[in-house]
């Protein structure tokens, strides 16, 4: 199946901004947060298809995930 993932600020360095990527069926998001070497404490939002969701979620055909990191500051 095809999924677009887009990563976001500090995940993009030395990766990318936005893939359209081939994984098995029902492949869980958090595997995909792990094959891109984000630490799953630094993930501070995930949005599948616009809503959010989490790491055990499997996705779909065609699906959209965005990862978004912790935000900092004050």
């Amino acid at each position: 199946m095809q999924v677009t993932v887009k990563l976001f600020a500090s995940f993009q360095t030395g990766r990318f901004k936005i893939e359209v990527r081939d994984y098995p069926d029902q492949t869980l998001i958090g595997t995909i947060v792990r094959e891109l070497n984000i630490p799953e404490e630094e993930v501070g939002i995930l949005l599948l298809n616009a809503v959010h969701t989490k790491l055990d979620q499997s996705l779909s055909d065609g699906d959209l995930l965005a990862i978004f990191p912790l935000v900092g500051g004050g």
